[in-house]
């Protein structure tokens, strides 16, 4: 798998899984994590744990803002956006 670290400039600057697994929305939640966590935690002091690299960082903390609004489908496999109610 191609992981490209940030910043991500646009769609097919994203990982392949990205591209392929998340629908459009969940994907620009994710590119924005991603590029917002790689800033944000550039210097190793800023993380929870300092030994982590930037980048595995980086996609926790993306996956993490997709989760918020998005699950994946047990049955199909298909992410789907969380009912909120």
């Amino acid at each position: 798998m191609n992981r490209m670290p940030p910043p991500y400039r646009n769609e097919e600057d994203l990982p392949y899984l990205i591209r392929q697994e998340l629908p459009e929305h969940a994907r620009e939640i994710w590119m924005e994590a991603a590029n917002s966590a790689w800033e944000q935690y550039r210097d190793p002091e800023s993380r929870r744990d300092p030994g982590e690299s930037r980048e595995e960082v980086t996609y926790k903390v993306a996956w993490a803002a997709v989760k918020q609004e998005y699950e994946k489908d047990e049955s199909s496999g298909e992410w789907k956006r969380k009912e909120m109610g």
